[in-house]
């Protein structure tokens, strides 16, 4: 497979198009990039990982930058360590969602965000230019193996202002929870934990050995779903390698969507924030893949819907410039809490579902029922050959009768009066993804099967 930079940063396949020499360039580059200061170094957990962990602090090191080694660690962790330090920036070693043969390299600035675009585009003109200059034997960086960032990660997730930790310890959910074995496996439990749940962990040995497809999506989760019902739980939690992304699924076994992780956390923050700031202007920040299910809860409050395109950057750019947007995230079962930190992070996500949870009074199914219903068909295709995805995108663009209202700020959206559907190239796969959301699953699996048609065809 080939090398994927983007500003979801770079991926690749191991030993393939990712090996070490590439990894050092890249990790040269961000040195430079950075000018000078310490920089912060984590990784998912995965297999492949601890080695090109050795190249990027080697390297780091060689360039006369100090590193800050956490280990393994969720993307949100490295992204707080970048924050509330003195780093320059940070990288976290992973894939993210992908198989296990994929690893990659997502570069934080010292906000702890991700690269926009344009710094994204610095970074790379400094890879391609080539020429790196590397310190003196006295003017090695220094290591530094930190520790205590998953801790204070844990303290910051619980010192939020609407967690009320003595209710939920008296309440003890019953959890269990699926992190793929990956950064995930000890600290989604504690937090749990120190949350008062009674914790069933399944899939956290921290071996970096995916069970499973490691895409929290519902085709990849029936060992959760089973032992949510064998254990008779009150739900589900499952998380990806970086720990960036949060599903649930509900007492019955049944996944509530990773499009309602965001849609009951857009929920419950304006809630909260609209009790507390009765005339404030609130709003809520998602990318355009996202259920609209958000835009009707957002209205429930008097609050309003900022859409990006996607990637994570995007949206916390545009949070960090709307004061009044206190909760954003994609529905891909990303949470953006700036109460936390501007990433997606689903230790913010779990604390405001055990709060949404305890303060409902009931199951999370009967949660679920009392938000707005949408259904989401999500497909992918190969590219076809010879044939670039904006020459591919315009030509269906060029078919449209004016029915719809397009987007061409990513991709090509077509928003029709009952449902919409999305298509556009991807930041992580080389594939153009198709997103269609209607109000019954039928009619979104037609429009998502009509433009993968069209795609394909």
């Amino acid at each position: 497979m080939p090398l994927i930079r983007s500003i979801s940063g770079l991926r690749g396949t191991v030993g393939d198009s990712l090996t070490p020499e590439v990894v050092a360039r890249y990790a040269a580059a961000f040195a430079e990039y950075s000018g000078g200061g310490p920089i912060i170094v984590g990784r998912d957990g995965r297999i492949g990982g601890a080695w090109i962990e050795d190249v990027v602090i080697g390297t780091l090191r060689a360039c006369g930058t100090d590193v800050r080694s956490i280990g393994v660690a969720p993307t949100p962790t490295v992204q707080l360590a970048a924050e509330k330090t003195e780093a320059v920036g940070g990288i976290s070693i992973t894939a993210s969602h992908n198989p296990a043969e994929w690893n990659g390299l997502k570069f934080l600035s010292h906000e702890g965000i991700f690269l926009d675009g344009a710094e994204c585009g610095r970074l790379f003109a400094i890879v391609d230019g080539g020429v790196r200059q590397f310190a003196g034997w006295h003017g090695m960086g220094l290591r530094e193996d930190a520790e205590g960032y998953l801790h204070r990660h844990i303290g910051l997730a619980m010192e939020l202002p609407f967690a009320d930790l003595d209710a939920l310890r008296l309440r003890r959910f019953k959890v269990v929870v699926d992190a793929v074995n990956a950064s995930g496996s000890a600290i989604v439990p504690s937090l749990l934990e120190h949350c008062g749940c009674d914790v069933v962990p399944l899939f956290c040995d921290g071996s970096g050995r995916f069970p499973h497809t490691p895409e929290p999506v519902p085709e990849n989760l029936g060992a959760l779903c089973d032992a949510v019902i064998a254990e008779r739980a009150d739900m589900g939690m499952a998380v990806d390698p970086d720990a960036d992304r949060l599903v649930l699924i509900d007492e019955r076994g049944m996944p509530i969507g990773e499009e309602y992780t965001i849609t009951q956390a857009v929920d419950f923050i304006l809630r909260w924030e609209r009790a507390r700031n009765v005339g404030r202007e609130l709003s809520a920040v998602v990318n355009l893949s996202t259920t609209r299910a958000v835009d009707d809860v957002a209205a429930r409050h008097g609050a309003t819907v900022l859409r990006t395109p996607v990637g994570e950057i995007n949206v916390a750019r545009k949070m960090k410039g709307e004061p009044g947007a206190v909760i954003g995230g994609e529905g891909s079962g990303g949470v953006i809490l700036p109460a936390l930190h501007y990433g997606r992070d689903s230790l913010a996500g779990i604390m405001i579902a055990l709060q949404n949870l305890l303060e409902h009074g009931g199951t999370l199914s009967s949660l679920r029922a009392d938000l707005p219903s949408y259904e989401i068909a999500k497909r992918k295709a190969a590219l076809p050959a010879g044939i670039a995805a904006a020459d591919l995108l315009q030509r269906i663009r060029e078919e449209q009768d004016g029915e719809a209202r397009l987007t061409t700020d990513d991709g090509l959206k077509l928003d029709f009066k009952k449902s919409w559907v999305h298509l556009r190239a991807s930041n992580t796969e080389p594939i153009i993804r198709v997103i269609a959301e209607a109000s019954t699953r039928d009619a979104a699996e037609t429009l998502a099967d009509e433009y993968l048609e069209r795609i394909q065809s």
